[in-house]
């Protein structure tokens, strides 16, 4: 499928309510005026064009009760499809793919662990074309796996995620570089274990809760330093990095106490680690700002089918897939 068709799809799926409305109002209006005339022309006298004029009016009908049913019950409440917009979740998700969102099963459950989320970003989160012009809304959902609940003791230490102090089962994780637009190639072990790999914490920061990214050399750093590949080992939102180079590369910063996530508050972060701007870069995310899980790839049609889910905590899950930041 054309790439464009698949644009006008995404559009029509996300056309706002308001549209909607304007939509099924106009439909009503001609459907109204449409009845008048037809009610007021004896049936021996109705041609052709009083016949067309009936069709339509009740194609209109059958479009306004589709547009009412599906933008005003399904979309909001049960079902919703979301193209995926970026390689962060590559190559569970590829950029492209339409999946459908499952709306409703939050409203019965809470979010697990190692479920695709679609989220409602902070401002801060987005960049400028992704705000709506003059304000600091976004205009924009994300989509990331879950991996922070609440009450959680979080850190990534060298790139590895540990869960109140014991290893997290990522299967689904690992690094890569973008070949061309959308694509990436996975590394090799040898090119993951030679990366150079943050660390990560939530830490009391000067009175505020804030996302730390660390390695050896600094945290939230303005400038990271680089190793090898020469790429920078984290990216920081704009709220949260420490402009003073002194203070970013101390010690006492990096050795700040881990604290455990807020009640009503979840972490989110890409399985593509070191191409993916999340979480650790902006931060936690209201209860309320998620939309629903993600539950299948509906489009393009050589990707159809469920998305599969892991039991991270499951006490069969095998440590020995990850050690010391290695696969």
């Amino acid at each position: 499928m054309p790439s464009s068709t698949l644009e006008y799809v995404d559009m029509v799926a996300r056309t706002p309510l308001s549209q909607i409305l304007i939509f099924s109002a106009s439909l009503t209006a001609v459907r109204i005026v449409s009845h008048f005339v037809t009610a007021k022309t004896p049936r021996h006298k109705q041609g052709f064009g009083v016949k067309i004029l009936t069709g339509v009016s009740d194609l209109f009908d059958s479009l306004i009760y589709a547009a009412v049913f599906i933008f005003m019950v399904i979309r909001p409440y049960f079902f919703q499809t979301f193209q995926i917009p970026t390689g962060s979740l590559n190559p569970t998700l590829k950029v492209g793919d339409f999946i459908g969102l499952n709306k409703a099963i939050y409203r019965y459950s809470e979010p697990k662990r190692g479920d695709i989320v679609v989220f409602h970003p902070p401002a801060y989160a987005c960049t400028p074309d992704q705000l709506r012009p003059g304000t600091n809304d976004p205009k924009v959902d994300f989509v990331k796996r879950l991996v922070g609940l609440p009450g959680d003791l979080l850190e990534m230490k060298n790139g590895v995620v540990y869960v109140n102090g014991k290893l997290l089962w990522e299967p689904y994780w690992h690094f890569s570089e973008q070949v061309s637009q959308g694509d990436f190639r996975l590394f090799t072990q040898a090119e993951t274990a030679a990366y150079e790999k943050q660390s990560w914490k939530l830490v009391n920061y000067k009175g505020k809760l804030i996302p730390l990214n660390y390695t050896a050399h600094d945290a939230n750093s303005v400038s990271p330093h680089m190793e090898n590949f020469g790429r920078q080992p984290y990216y920081v939102a704009d709220p949260f990095v420490i402009r003073d180079p002194v203070e970013a590369s101390s010690p006492e910063v990096r050795n700040l106490p881990a604290q455990k996530i807020p009640e009503g508050k979840f972490l989110f972060i890409g399985d593509n680690r070191n191409n993916s701007f999340d979480g650790r870069a902006w931060g936690l995310i209201d209860r309320d700002s998620i939309i629903g899980r993600a539950e299948f790839v509906w489009l393009p049609f050589n990707r159809f089918g469920g998305i599969r889910y892991f039991n991270n905590d499951s006490p069969k899950a095998p440590e020995a897939i990850v050690a010391e930041g290695m696969r």
